[in-house]
C-alpha cells in the first residue's frame, strides 16, 4: 500500500546533513495492513505535503541565506524542512491514520506528475505585520489546487478533516516565522523578482510534526505515495471530475 521511497535527507530528496528538519523513514509507523502498531486513541500530528528535489531548495537557500543575518529576530525555518503543504491535518488518532493511509494513495494515483518553480516571496498575513515569509509557486497551480482538493477530500472521509478546512488554498513554502507581528516589507521585495528553475512534483507525502523543546520541529515522512506519469498522449494534469474524489 505504501509507495515508499528508500530516499534520504527532507522527506527523502535532500542531502544536506540533517538538524532538526524532515527525515524518511524506511518502517512507517503504521503497519502494511492498515492497522494502528500504537494504541488506536493516541494522536499525532500530521500533514500531507510534496517535497521539492535538493537542487532546487539549494537555488532558493543560496537567495535567501544572506537575508538571515539581517533579520536574526525572526524564526527561520531549516531547509532539511523545506516543503509545500498540501493539506494541514492537526492531531489525528490512529484509528483515522489507518483510515487515512488508503485515501491518500487512491488520491495519489487519480493525479498526473505537474511541473513548479519557486517565484517571488509575500507574508501571511500581510508584509507590514507579518506571522510567516513564504516564497510563492508558479507553474502549475491548478494540478497543485487540484490535488491539495483531492487530499483535504480524503483526509475528512477518514475522520481527519483539515481544521482550516474551507480556507482558500495558498500553496507556498515557509521561510520563517515571526516570535511577534513584524515588518517584513525589504525582505518580500528582496525575494519578489526570484524565479527559481522548474521542477516536477511526483510525490504526496504523509509527514508527522513532532513539537519538542526546541524552536525547529521535527518531522517525519510516514508514507509516501507517487503521482502518476502521463501515459501517451495524456496530458499531465487530471481531467475534469478526477480532482476532488478520494
Amino acid at each position: 500500500m505504501h509507495d515508499n521511497a528508500d530516499r534520504a535527507g527532507l522527506l527523502g530528496g535532500h542531502t544536506h546533513p540533517a538538524r532538526a528538519g524532515l527525515a524518511h523513514r524506511a518502517q512507517p509507523e503504521v503497519g502494511r495492513s492498515g492497522g494502528p502498531r500504537a494504541n488506536p486513541g493516541d494522536l499525532v500530528r500530521l500533514f500531507v505535503a510534496i517535497a521539492p528535489p535538493a537542487a532546487v531548495l539549494d537555488e532558493l537557500d543560496a537567495l535567501a541565506g544572506p537575508l538571515r543575518a539581517h533579520r536574526p529576530d525572526l524564526r527561520w525555518t531549516s531547509i532539511e524542512a523545506w516543503h509545500v503543504t498540501l493539506a494541514f491535518l492537526g492531531q489525528v488518532d490512529q484509528a483515522a491514520v489507518a483510515r487515512l493511509l488508503p485515501r491518500l494513495e487512491r488520491a495519489a494515483r487519480r493525479h498526473h506528475r505537474f511541473r513548479l518553480a519557486f517565484c517571488g516571496a509575500g507574508a501571511f498575513p500581510s508584509a507590514h505585520r507579518a506571522n510567516v515569509l513564504w516564497s510563492g509557486l508558479s507553474g502549475d497551480r491548478g494540478a497543485l489546487a487540484r490535488l491539495a482538493e483531492s487530499v483535504t477530500a480524503g483526509a475528512s472521509r477518514a475522520g481527519a478533516p483539515p481544521p482550516d478546512k474551507g480556507r482558500r488554498f495558498q500553496p507556498h513554502l515557509t521561510l520563517a516565522r515571526c516570535r511577534m507581528p513584524a515588518d517584513v516589507t525589504e525582505l518580500v521585495a528582496a525575494l519578489a523578482g526570484f524565479q527559481g528553475q522548474p521542477w516536477t512534483a511526483d510525490r504526496v507525502h504523509l509527514v508527522r510534526s513532532r513539537l519538542g523543546a526546541t524552536e525547529q520541529p521535527r518531522y517525519l515522512s510516514l508514507a509516501s505515495w507517487a503521482l502518476r506519469a502521463p501515459g501517451p498522449g495524456e496530458d499531465a494534469a487530471p481531467g475534469p471530475g478526477e480532482g476532488p474524489a478520494a
